[in-house]
C-alpha cells in the first residue's frame, strides 16, 4: 500500500471538471488504502444515490438495489458519517464483535464478501452531498485509525475541489443574468411556465408585439435561436 497521498491530492487539484475529478479519484484510490472495492457516490434530492462510480463490485446494479432496499436504513457507518461529517469504519461505531451480527452485514455486505468497510463524507454548502466508500474482501485486516485520518484528508481535498469547480458555473449564470433587464427576466420566467406571447402580454400588461420584440432582443443577448435554448441557458436563474 502506498503511504503518501500527495500524488492523488495533486491529481484531484488539477482536475478540470467533475467527470475528470471522479476518474482521477477512481484510478488512484485503491492502491492507497489496500482495498479491492471502492466507489464514489453522489446523493439526489431525497438522499438516495443519484450518480456513482464503482470499482470491483460484481453486478453493481444488484448490489446498489440491495443496499438501497435493505442496507441504507440499517447502516451504522453511514449514520455516523451523516451525523458527524467525518469518516468511520465498522469497528468505530459498533461494539467489539458486533459487525458480523449487525443487519447491514447480514442483509447486504455478506452477500458481496465485504468483510470490512469504511465511508467518508463529501460535503458542499454545509451538507453531505456524497460519500467515498471503500471495502476489503476475504481474509483482510480491518481498517484502523490511520486509514480514518487519510480518508479524512482525501475527502477534504475532494470536497474543496468540487466546490471550486462549481464556481465557474455560478459566475457564468451570474453573467447571463446581468445581460437581461428585470422585465426580460420576468418574460423568461413566464416562457418557462409555457405561456404564449399573448398570455405573457396579458400577465405583464404589455402588448403581444412587445413580448415578441423583447424575446428577439433576449435571443440576441443570449446567443440562442429558440425559447427552449433560452430556458436551458437560464435554468439556474429562473425561479430563484
Amino acid at each position: 500500500m502506498t503511504n503518501s497521498l500527495y500524488a492523488l491530492f495533486d491529481a484531484i487539484a488539477s482536475a478540470r471538471d467533475e467527470r475528470e475529478l471522479r476518474l482521477r479519484f477512481m484510478d488512484g484510490v485503491g492502491e492507497h488504502f489496500g482495498v479491492q472495492r471502492w466507489g464514489i457516490y453522489f446523493f439526489g434530492e431525497h438522499s438516495g444515490i443519484a450518480e456513482m462510480d464503482v470499482h470491483g463490485v460484481p453486478n453493481v446494479s444488484a448490489f446498489v438495489e440491495r443496499y438501497e432496499k435493505v442496507g441504507r436504513a440499517v447502516d451504522p457507518v453511514l449514520r455516523y458519517v451523516v451525523d458527524c461529517h467525518a469518516p468511520a469504519h465498522e469497528e468505530m461505531v459498533l461494539p467489539l464483535g458486533g459487525w458480523k451480527q449487525c443487519e447491514l452485514y447480514q442483509r447486504c455486505c455478506a452477500y458481496y464478501d465485504h468483510e470490512h468497510i469504511i465511508t467518508g463524507p463529501i460535503v458542499g454548502d454545509g451538507r453531505l452531498i456524497g460519500t467515498v466508500n471503500l471495502a476489503r474482501v476475504g481474509d483482510t485486516p480491518a481498517f484502523g485509525g490511520g486509514e480514518v485520518a487519510r480518508l479524512s484528508a482525501l475527502c477534504l481535498h475532494l470536497s474543496a475541489r468540487l466546490a471550486k469547480l462549481q464556481v465557474p458555473e455560478a459566475r457564468f449564470i451570474s453573467a447571463l443574468a446581468s445581460r437581461l433587464t428585470p422585465r426580460e427576466v420576468q418574460i423568461a420566467e413566464l416562457v418557462a411556465q409555457g405561456l404564449t406571447n399573448a398570455e405573457i402580454g396579458a400577465a405583464l400588461w404589455i402588448t403581444q408585439n412587445s413580448v415578441k420584440q423583447a424575446l428577439k432582443r433576449m435571443f440576441r443577448k443570449l446567443n440562442v435561436c429558440s425559447r427552449t435554448e433560452m430556458i436551458a441557458q437560464l435554468q439556474g436563474i429562473l425561479g430563484s
